[in-house]
């Protein structure tokens, strides 16, 4: 199973197999602890997976979104912002300034950097030609 991790997900299949591991170890005269430190899996998980049925995971996530949450209309806007004329040269931590020197606040730096990476604009984003890198070699002084 590998490491522990509180509150992961774990599918029937794999779910299925460490409790035939764990088992086998049991029956065969180990420990359940030993067993069950050695799958990697609590030992509590372990007594609650052989003593209840096979339900998978029960969880039904959150009912409702962040009031936060930016709109795609807020998300066009940043990603309009970013790649525009006036801030394409910029990185976000540039832009959310100079935006806020004009008195403008459409997200914040981190908002700006979470949308441009889901849009995949984080790299150069510069209009027209820029300089290739040089590849010579640094004079050397005698």
């Amino acid at each position: 199973m590998g490491e522990r991790r509180r509150g992961r997900k774990v599918e029937l299949s794999d779910r299925d197999e460490v409790l035939a591991l764990a088992s086998k170890a049991v029956a065969s005269g180990s420990r359940q602890a030993k067993a069950c430190d050695i799958v990697g899996i609590d030992l509590r998980t372990y007594q609650r997976w052989v003593q209840g049925p096979a339900l998978g995971d029960q969880r039904r996530g959150p009912k409702s979104s962040p009031a936060n949450k930016l709109t795609d209309a807020e998300r066009s806007q940043i990603i309009a912002i970013s790649t525009g004329k006036e801030f394409c040269n910029m990185s976000p931590h540039q832009i959310v300034p100079s935006l806020a020197d004009r008195g403008e606040y459409i997200g914040s730096e981190s908002s700006f950097y979470r949308v441009l990476a889901e849009a995949d604009l984080l790299s150069h984003r510069e209009v027209g030609p820029s300089r290739n890198k040089c590849k010579g070699q640094p004079p050397t002084s005698l």
